[in-house]
Parts: structure tokens; sequence; C-alpha cells
């Protein structure tokens, strides 16, 4: 089975918020979960959007696969690095600020043909 892999790396995104949508587009065809991203409210389903359309765009040029045959097999979305910067607070003192980053990986695979092979029936001898 082939795979065919688009990654974003170093998104300014915590892994958290866009692990949440990963999942609802995780075993769907392509083009369905390109609908289902278009209207989701959250930041990360626009960046997940333009990685699965890297994805579909490297099936249809590399591989010449048609489009409406791709499922997202699996999306990962792993920790980047950790930028610390610092909240001046009352008194002297200061708080820390994370700003997190994310690598998003998705993979797309064709979907299965629905075609049952005929089994010969046993010749009697």
């Amino acid at each position: 089975m082939m795979k065919i892999i688009a990654q974003a790396k170093w998104v300014k995104i915590a892994p958290r918020k866009l692990g949440r949508v990963a999942e609802v587009v995780r075993g769907k065809l392509a083009l369905e979960a390109l609908q289902l991203l278009k209207f989701m409210p959250q930041k990360g389903a626009r960046i997940l959007e333009k990685v699965i359309k890297s994805a579909v765009a490297n099936a249809k040029n590399n591989y010449k696969l048609a489009e409406e045959s791709l499922i997202v097999n699996q999306t990962f979305v792993n920790k980047g690095i950790t930028m610390k910067r610092w909240q001046p607070r009352a008194r002297g003192r200061i708080f820390p600020i994370f700003k997190r980053t994310s690598h998003v990986t998705v993979w797309l695979g064709q979907k299965e043909s629905s075609k049952k092979t005929e089994q010969h029936p046993k010749e009697a001898s």
C-alpha cells in the first residue's frame, strides 16, 4: 500500500489544541475531511486543511492518483520547541509564558476497492 506524506513543521500552535482537530479527520476520505475542516472554528482546522491539501496535491501530481480515492490513514501531531517568555508581575516577580510549537504529519492512502474476488466452485471429481 502506498503512503503519501505531507508535513508542516514549527507551526505556532500547541500540540494539544491541534491534536483535538486531527482526531476528527483521522480515517475519513480526504475530500470529506477538507469539508469538515472548512466549517470548524478552530485555528488548528486551517493548519490541518493546508497540510491535507498539500498531501492531496502530492498524490495527484507525483503518483497520478484520483482525489476521490484518497483516505486519511494517519495524522500525527508532535511537539516542537517551546519558546520561553516572561511576564512581569507585582512586587518584582515574573511568571513564565510558554509559547509552544507543533509538527503536523498527514499520511494518505488509497481507498480499498470494494470488488469481491469471485470464488470458483470446486470441481466435483
